[in-house]
């Protein structure tokens, strides 16, 4: 048996139990993929972080779900800087840091920023974002449970990467987004269909007039049935919103968790040229909730 360090922290967020959970394995070295699996289906939360020493990068980071592995994650990726940091890690001296992580779909940045409080802002670079497969709208309403007649007029429901494929999903309201019941089985043969890991439901209407769109995350094969708050489709809905010209301000902030009773915000970054986004960020603090160690 060995005993590993284990911590659980909350991202997109400054307040505990908001925000999406993660567990962190800040010193993985020795587990196996079919250990890693085992943990995360033991912790049970949306992603499982494990960091590893790399020949190409700062860090090696796997991200598991309680069910598979998969090869980027946003809220995981600011859970698990901030608690490198909060090791000592990651120097963060100065204020402000410039690390790299070895991902399976290859190396990127993370900037780290500490304010005069000590409170730490993770900035992730994600892939450039790639437009795939248009799905059927009427099928996609089908499976959330609401009508065509609800999703934004015009706009396609489409699989967009940032490294992680997901179904960007436009709908008319905040009230629609409300009252959005999945069918799993569908969704989950949807995924399958399209060859995506998880569905992104939006809406332009949000609580907070300050931000710019408000979410909802479904994963029918992936791990818990419904994410808080989802830093990688984040990302990839920044990138639709732009080229679809929802939204073109290259920085502002997105709200998802409310209707889930964990509030967080997510900040997203978008470069372009001309109607096509070309690169994209997220950021967002986070705040520790649980240290422990963990016996495989």
């Amino acid at each position: 048996m060995a005993e590993y360090g284990i911590v659980v922290v909350d991202a997109f967020t400054q307040q505990r139990y908001a925000g999406n959970p993660c567990a962190v394995v800040s010193h993985a070295e020795g587990l196996d993929e079919v250990r890693m699996q085992a943990i995360a289906r033991e912790m049970n939360l949306s992603e499982t972080a494990f960091v590893f020493p790399s020949t190409h990068a700062d860090f090696r980071v796997r991200f598991f779900t309680p069910r598979k592995e998969i090869p980027l994650a946003g809220h995981p990726t600011i859970a698990t800087m901030f608690t490198l940091a909060a090791e000592g890690r990651i120097d963060l001296a100065s204020g402000r840091a410039h690390v790299t992580q070895e991902l399976s779909v290859g190396v990127l940045p993370v900037d780290l920023e500490r304010d005069a409080a000590g409170d730490v802002r993770v900035v992730m670079t994600q892939a450039r974002p790639e437009f795939g497969r248009r799905m059927d709208r009427a099928m996609v309403a089908q499976a959330l449970g609401i009508g065509t007649d609800e999703l934004l007029p015009e706009m396609p429901v489409q699989v967009v990467s940032t490294g992680t494929p997901q179904c960007m999903v436009p709908v008319r309201s905040l009230d629609a987004l409300r009252r959005i019941r999945p069918d799993y089985g569908h969704l989950g043969d949807l995924e399958n269909t399209g060859r995506y890991f998880s569905l992104h439901a939006f809406t332009l209407e949000t609580l907070d007039r300050a931000n710019r769109a408000h979410a909802r995350h479904f994963l029918a094969n992936g791990g818990p049935l419904e994410d808080p708050v989802t830093g990688s489709a984040s990302g990839a809905m920044a990138a639709y919103l732009w080229k679809y010209d929802l939204v073109r301000a290259t920085a502002y902030c997105v709200e998802q968790g409310h209707l889930m009773g964990r509030p967080g915000i997510v900040e997203v970054e978008v470069d372009a040229d001309g109607d096509e986004p070309t690169g994209v960020r997220i950021a967002g603090s986070a705040v520790t909730v649980l240290r422990g160690t963990i016996t495989v």
